[in-house]
C-alpha cells in the first residue's frame, strides 16, 4: 500500500503557528512556525522557478543554519529531493557528489563561494544562490516571490526519495544513500518515544546538519512533533553548558557523539553547570566509553546510548534510560520498528553472547545508494542491510557494538576491536583522546599501536599506558606501540577518522 506522506510544518503553522519552530543562534534570528511555513514556501516557490522539479536535486553547502531546514522541506513540497553537502571536503571530493547528484540549484554560504564558482565551472547547469544575512541573494530570492500554494505541492509518498546523503568515504568515492520520506518518518516514530519528545521539547543541534545526526538525532523528530530547535553555527562547550543552564532557554533535550560529552566534561564550567534541567541527552555515532558514561551519570545524567547509521535514518538500537547504569555500555535493544540479526561470515545467526556482523531489517532502511547498482548488490542480503559492524547480544536482549567490523584487526588469530581498549584507555584521567589502530608484525601478524592525546599540563609515559591496559586486557589486547600527539583527526561528525590514522601511523 502507498502511503503519503505530510507536511509537519504546513501544520503546525495551522494550529500552533505563533510558536517558535526554530531559532538561528548565529543570525540571531527566531521563526515562529507560521513564519517558518511562509519561508519555506517562498524557497519552494523560487525553486520551481530556478527548474527544480519532482525528482530533481537541490543542494546545500552551509555551516549550521535553519536555512537547511527550509531547504528539506521546500524540496518535499516540490517532490525534488534535498542534498546536503558536507563544507569540510575538498573542491575534488565535492566535485565528484555534485557530479553524481546532479543538483539543479545549490546555495551556499559567501565562506564557500570559491568552492561554489568552481563547482558552477564543473558544472555550468547548477544555479548558485549564496546566503546568509538580510541583503543576501537567499533572502532576496525569497522576497522576490509568493509562498507556493498548497494546491501546487507535488503529492509525495513515503516510497518517495527525499534525502541523498552522502555517506564519508573510507575507501574509493563517497556513495549516497537516499532517504526515502518513510525513513524519516519511521525514524521520529522510533526515536521520538524513547527520547520522550513533544511539543514541549526544545533541542539544540550541535551536530552539522549535512550528516543524518544532526537532521535526524533530533531535529526532524522535534519538528515532527511542533517542539523547538535551536542551531548554533559550530559546537562550543562553554556556550551549551550556559544553554544547559540557562532556564531563559529552556533547554531540555541534546544530542550528540562521543566527543562532544568528552568536550564539556573537560570544560572547567561543567562541574559548576546546573543540568537538572536537561531531560534527554542522547549519544551516538560511535562506541562511548564506559568511564564516560560513569562520569556524567556521576552528575546526575544517564545517557541514552543508542546505534545507527546514515543508512538507517539512522536510529536501530536504544538503551532506555532506566537500564544505562545496569547495562552500562550498551546500545540497547532494537527500536519499535526495525528488526535486526547478528550473523557470522555465512550470514547465519550467531549463539546468545558470540560476536558477529549486526544485520538490519525495517521500513526505516534505505532503499540503497544513488547511481550504485554494485553497492547495493554488496550490501543486502534478502532485503537485510549489511551494516558492517561487529556486535553480540547477552542473555537479555541487550545489544553491544563492540566497533566497526573493518576497524577489527587480527593479532596472533585473535579478533581485536579497537573500541574495547581504546574504553580502557580513557580510564586513565591524562587523557583527553585516545584511539587503536592495528599494524603490522612478524610474529603476530598485527599488533595494537595507541594514539593518545594528552590534556594540557598532564605527563604520562608509553610504558604507564601500556602498563595500566596490561592490567585490565588480555594480553593479545595490548597495545605494543604508543604515539602522542596533540589532537586526534576527526570527521565532520566528530568521530575519530581511523583512515587518517592508519596512514600516518600505520607503519611501524
Amino acid at each position: 500500500m502507498t502511503v503519503r506522506a505530510y507536511d509537519w510544518i504546513a501544520h503546525h503553522a495551522r494550529t500552533n503557528g505563533g510558536d517558535v519552530a526554530t531559532v538561528d543562534l548565529h543570525e540571531k534570528r527566531s521563526l515562529t512556525y507560521r513564519e517558518f511555513d511562509q519561508r519555506i514556501g517562498r524557497l519552494a516557490s523560487w525553486l520551481r522557478q530556478a527548474g527544480v522539479g519532482r525528482g530533481e536535486r537541490a543542494a546545500i553547502l552551509a555551516q549550521n543554519c535553519t536555512d537547511f531546514f527550509e531547504l528539506q522541506f521546500a524540496c518535499a513540497r516540490l517532490g525534488a529531493i534535498f542534498v546536503p553537502l558536507n563544507w569540510r571536503l575538498t573542491v575534488p571530493e565535492l566535485r565528484f557528489i555534485v557530479g553524481d547528484a546532479a543538483p539543479r540549484v545549490l546555495i551556499h554560504d559567501p565562506e564557500f563561494a570559491e568552492a561554489a564558482q568552481a563547482l558552477r565551472l564543473a558544472f555550468p547547469e547548477t544555479t548558485l544562490l549564496a546566503r546568509c544575512g538580510a541583503t543576501s541573494d537567499y533572502e532576496r530570492a525569497l522576497a522576490s516571490v509568493e509562498p507556493l500554494p498548497a494546491a501546487a505541492w507535488e503529492e509525495v509518498t513515503h516510497d518517495d526519495v527525499s534525502t541523498i546523503m552522502y555517506t564519508s568515504g573510507t575507501t574509493g568515492h563517497p556513495k549516497g544513500a537516499m532517504i526515502t520520506h518513510g525513513m524519516t518518518f519511521w525514524n521520529v516514530v522510533n526515536l521520538g518515544m524513547p527520547a520522550e519528545i513533544s511539543s514541549a521539547t526544545v533541542f539544540v543541534a550541535v551536530l552539522p546538519l549535512f550528516h543524518t545526526g544532526g537532521l535526524n538525532c533530533y531535529s526532524n523528530p522535534v519538528f515532527h512533533a511542533g517542539g523547538r530547535v535551536l542551531v548554533p553555527r559550530s559546537f562550543d562547550p562553554g556556550e551549551t553548558l550556559r544553554m544547559f543552564a540557562d532556564p531563559e532557554v529552556g533547554l531540555t533535550h541534546f544530542f550528540g557523539v562521543p566527543a562532544h560529552y568528552q568536550f564539556l566534561l573537560q570544560h572547567p564550567d561543567f562541574e559548576g553547570t546546573d543540568l537538572s534541567g536537561l531531560r534527554v541527552a542522547g549519544v551516538g555515532g560511535a562506541p562511548m566509553p564506559v568511564p564516560l558514561l560513569e562520569a556524567w551519570l556521576a552528575r546526575g545524567v544517564a545517557l541514552i546510548q543508542g546505534y545507527g547509521m546514515t543508512e538507517t535514518s539512522p536510529g536501530v538500537l536504544c538503551l532506555d534510560r532506566r537500564d544505562a547504569a545496569r547495562k552500562i555500555g550498551s546500545a540497547g535493544k532494537p527500536l519499535l520498528h526495525t528488526e535486526t540479526r547478528v550473523v557470522d561470515e555465512r550470514g547465519v545467526d550467531v549463539p546468545r553472547g558470540e560476536m558477529g556482523e549486526l544485520w538490519v531489517r525495517g521500513p526505516n532502511i534505505t532503499p540503497g545508494y544513488w547511481n550504485r547498482p554494485d553497492a547495493n548488490k554488496a550490501s543486502f542480503t534478502d532485503g537485510w542491510l549489511h551494516t558492517g559492524d561487529a556486535a553480540r547480544v547477552d542473555e537479555e536482549g541487550y545489544y553491544y557494538i563492540v566497533d566497526r567490523t573493518k576497524d577489527m584487526y587480527i593479532s596472533g588469530g585473535e579478533n581485536v576491536y579497537p573500541a574495547e581498549v581504546e574504553s580502557v584507555l580513557y580510564q586513565l584521567p591524562q587523557l583527553a583522546e585516545a584511539a587503536i589502530i592495528g599494524v603490522p608484525d612478524e610474529r603476530w601478524g598485527e599488533v595494537g599501536k595507541a594514539i593518545v592525546a594528552l590534556k594540557p599540563g598532564q605527563a604520562l609515559s608509553a610504558e604507564q599506558i601500556i602498563d595500566h591496559c596490561r592490567e585490565n586486557l588480555a594480553r593479545y589486547k595490548l597495545p605494543r606501540y604508543v604515539e602522542f600527539v596533540e589532537v586526534l583527526p576527526r570527521t565532520a561528525s566528530g568521530k575519530v577518522h581511523k583512515p587518517t590514522l592508519r596512514q600516518s601511523f600505520g607503519k611501524v
